[in-house]
């Protein structure tokens, strides 16, 4: 079975993403300076993302996950946001930190938030890999932002279509 995608051009190379999360993981640790966070991952896309930004900061970091999507094997979503897995950690009182592989329309940030703060954290911010804001629909705006993209389908460090490309080590995007 042959695909019917086209890859297009890198837009940002691994020492370019490695590079801005050493910048954002050193701003967290000043930001947050003799406190503990919590980076909550948001499957399955930011899982490399994560995983640099955690080795950048300097402070006492935890990690849990938690599943959400609106998109299923779509180019778009569907705007109905569903968890598929749980957060495990107790939240209360605590700093946690969304680390997300892109906001786009901002519904599943929107909801997460909103889900979250049932939990009475003591604080809830987001880290993403990218923001379209072209596309934002709900009020939602990242507190730290690797980059910022154009209306494109990301594909690859983390990113996916329908569970592919995800371990290209670089940002790029689906042509067509």
């Amino acid at each position: 079975m042959q695909n019917q995608e086209t890859i297009g051009k890198i837009l940002l190379t691994e020492d370019q993403i490695r590079q801005r999360a050493h910048e954002l993981g050193q701003q967290i640790s000043e930001d947050y300076k003799g406190e503990s966070v919590i980076l909550l991952g948001t499957l399955k896309g930011s899982v490399v993302w994560m995983a640099d930004i955690m080795k950048a900061i300097t402070l006492d970091t935890a990690i849990d996950f938690i599943a959400a999507s609106s998109y299923g094997s779509s180019r778009t979503s569907s705007g109905v946001v569903k968890v598929t897995k749980d957060v495990s950690m107790n939240l209360y009182d605590q700093n946690v930190i969304i680390i997300e592989d892109i906001v786009d329309t901002g519904n599943t940030l929107k909801f997460l938030k909103d889900y979250l703060s049932d939990r009475n954290p003591k604080s809830v911010r987001i880290c993403t890999l990218l923001d379209k804001p072209s596309r934002r629909i709900a009020d939602v705006t990242p507190d730290y932002v690797g980059f910022t993209v154009d209306d494109l389908f990301i594909i690859g460090y983390g990113l996916d279509f329908d569970q592919r490309y995800r371990n290209l080590p670089y940002i790029s995007y689906l042509e067509g």
